[in-house]
Formats: C-alpha cells, structure tokens, sequence
C-alpha cells in the first residue's frame, strides 16, 4: 500500500504522540514508589554477646525488597552504614541473630528493608547485654563433728560468677587440694551457704577438703582445710554388761568412762552400802551411787567404791586393772604433766563454770564427787573428780588422783581408804 504524504504526517505525528504518552506514564509510576513499611520485632535471648531480633515488612512500598535485616549501634537510630545483619529478600517476617556485643553495653536495633526507591526503618529498641560472666566465688567451712568415719564441713558461694551455680558440694582426698574427681558431696545449686556431710572415712586418718562450686563456665574451689579422723573405737566390756569405749593415750589404753560394775569379773557380787552410818565402819569391800540414787547418777558418774573393792582382785574387766599412781603419773606426764594436764582430760561438760577442759583424748573425765569416809555423806558433785590408784599408802590410807574445777592440775594424795572414790581402768601390758 502507498501511503499519500498526508497520510505519512497524520502517522508520524500519531506515534510520537503515543511515544510521548508511554513516557509520561513510565515517569508518574516510579515517581509513587516509596521505602518499604515495616516493625521491628521485641528483644529476646539477650546473652553477655548476644541477642535475637528481626522484623515484619508488612508493605514493599511498590518495589520488590531486595535486603532485610536489623541494624544496631550504641547511638540512638543505627542504620545500615553501621553494624546490621542481612536476612534475605522480599516481604514478611524474618530473624535476626545480633552478635559480637560488648558485655553489659546498652545497644539500639531497628529493622530495616531496601528496595528501589530506598532503605526504610522500623521503630528503634533499646537493650542492655548481660554483665561478663566467670568463676563463683566461695569459702570452705570448717571441719566438724568429726568422727572415726564421718565429718561435716560445707561452703558459702558469695557470688555465682554471672550465671547460675548448677553444683556445689564438699572433695575430699589424703592428697592436698582434692578436686571433684576425689570423693565428694552433692548439695544442690545456687549461692549462699550449704552444709556437707562428709561419710565413709577412715579412721586415724589425714583428710584435705575444699568446698566446690560449679557454673557454665566451670568449676571453682575454696580454700583448703586439714583434719583428721578420730581412731578407731574400741571397747571392753564387764561382768554386768556394761559396756566402755577404749581409747590409746601415749603408750597406755584407758576406759573412758568411769567403773560402773557391781560384781567383780568372777561374778561375785560387790557389797552394796546405802546406809551413811554403815559406811563409816567398813573394813571391807563396797560400792554405792551417789547419793544412792543409780538412775540419776549412774551412767553418767559410774559407781564410787572404797578402797577395799579397789584392792581386790579382778575388779576390772579380765585383761584389766585398776592404775597404780605411776601409771596415772605416765598419762599425766603424756598430756602435759602435772599442773596442765587436767585442761586436756577433763570432759568438755559437767564441770561447775569455768571448769571443763578440751578433752584432747577422749579420756573425758567427770567431776563424779565423793562418799566421805567420816560421815557417809556425798559431797562435790561438779567440783572435784576422785580416781582412786591401786597403790597402797599405809595401813588407813591409799593413792589417789583427784582433779578440780577450778585449776588444770592433776593432784596426787593419799586419802582413807573407807572414802568412796570413782575407778578407771587401763589394760594390763
């Protein structure tokens, strides 16, 4: 077909126009795009370097979104020119895994989207990462209620380092600075102080112990202490069944407690003497309580007897005897001799104010009184401890030992032998 000129005019002039149109047009729609519109999610899993985030595009402002993420900073409204996390494309909700932080630092986060026609902000969120993180710190407590086999010690966990105490507890070695690879106790978590019963020791035995506390970040111990084990109880029993716990002191076993017996070893009985008057006259073997009263009394002080009973054989459980005065003299030298001894020996209680020793040994002796010899009253109880010895004085009087309230001395004096005093025995050699 040929086109007349006018014709050819009219065409041109129609594609131009429309030319001109689609131009126009294509400038209007980039024109009215915008950012993209979006939120920023709410802070959580905030760690000492760490923290989880993200946000929701909920418009791409006309243009697909081509990055996401959050940014973040210590200054007020981060953007993307600072530290930022990168999340993918497109629109919706997305995570953001925030790392690298300083420890106990206040940061600000804002999602952010990019499209075409620019980045866009969700609102800004503050938050503090968690103060650093260490060891616990604790002490160990002293040893106690220490045993042939048991103790109890514990700790106190001042500071849990910066994240919970998930153990804490008691080692325990003969080797110095045990470790929880050694024995030891499990006494649940968390700070503050904790008690830890200490089993399954030997006894006469040297022990090292050290309070545990145990975290994420490990395990941490207290200062070290040293006790040892009490040895091994023995014990002896008489004709009466009563029964006596030994203990070694020096180169000597002693009971430790007072003879309670009321037969001698070969079942013959001892003579029993209530009667006040009665006593003064003997000449002969016998035993009473004091203040004839064996329920109250008894267990506690044991029996008193004249010397008479002391001097006659077999008193003392078989493979025992009464103590000469130098075997008394041997142990009172052993702890400490004569004018300190009794600090050491006495029984930690019983004993009028002020008078109760440490009982080192174990030899606990009682301030038992006395049945005097000229009344048959009883007299002391509280004050003075009275042990007779199996060493004759002369015809009326005999050894004894005798300790006092009021000083640490072990005394040595002869008394009448009709005096009811209390009786230890040692074993024979």
């Amino acid at each position: 077909m040929i086109m007349t000129t006018t014709k050819k005019f009219w065409f041109y002039a129609f594609a131009l126009a429309g030319a001109s149109a689609f131009l126009f047009s294509s400038c209007v729609k980039e024109d009215e795009k915008i950012a993209p519109v979006l939120s920023t999610t709410e802070i959580s899993e905030i760690t000492q370097t760490s923290a989880i985030s993200g946000g929701n595009i909920s418009d791409d402002g006309g243009a697909n979104v081509t990055a996401r993420g959050v940014c973040w900073s210590t200054s007020q409204n981060p953007t993307i020119d600072g530290s930022k996390t990168e999340d993918g494309t497109g629109v919706g909700s997305f995570i953001s895994n925030i790392t690298t932080l300083e420890t106990n630092t206040t940061y600000y986060v804002r999602a952010y989207a990019t499209n075409s026609a620019g980045t866009g902000y969700g609102s800004t969120i503050s938050f503090t990462t968690l103060e650093s993180i260490g060891l616990p710190t604790l002490t160990t407590a002293d040893v106690t209620e220490i045993t042939q086999t048991t103790a109890a010690s514990g700790g106190n966990i001042t500071d849990d380092g910066g994240v919970t105490v998930t153990g804490r507890g008691v080692c325990w070695s003969i080797s110095q600075n045990p470790t929880i690879s050694d024995s030891r106790t499990e006494d649940g978590t968390g700070v503050g102080n904790f008690i830890s019963s200490i089993t399954g020791l030997e006894p006469n035995t040297t022990y090292y112990v050290r309070a545990y506390a145990t975290n994420s970040i490990g395990t941490v111990y207290g200062n070290s202490i040293e006790f040892s084990t009490l040895e091994e109880v023995t014990t002896v029993t008489d004709i009466d069944g009563n029964v006596y716990t030994t203990i070694i002191i020096g180169t000597q076993e002693w009971m430790a407690q007072n003879l309670m017996t009321t037969k001698y070893n070969d079942g013959t009985p001892i003579t029993h003497v209530t009667d006040n008057n009665e006593w003064t006259q003997l000449a002969s073997e016998a035993y009473c309580w004091y203040e004839n009263d064996e329920e109250t009394y008894g267990n506690l002080y044991g029996a008193l007897y004249n010397w008479y009973a002391v001097n006659t054989e077999g008193i003392c459980p078989i493979g025992w005897h009464v103590p000469t005065d130098e075997e008394w003299l041997t142990l009172v030298d052993f702890a400490g001799g004569v004018d300190n001894a009794a600090a050491k020996l006495k029984a930690t209680s019983e004993w009028n104010e002020g008078g109760n020793g440490t009982d080192e040994y174990g030899f606990s002796a009682l301030p038992g009184g006395w049945r005097i010899h000229a009344t048959g009253s009883f007299s002391d109880l509280g004050i003075n401890g009275n042990w007779w010895t199996a060493t004759e004085y002369d015809m009326g009087n005999a050894k004894n030992r005798f300790m006092y309230y009021g000083d640490d001395k072990v005394n040595s004096t002869s008394w009448r032998k009709k005096a009811g005093f209390s009786v230890r025995c040692v074993r024979d050699n």
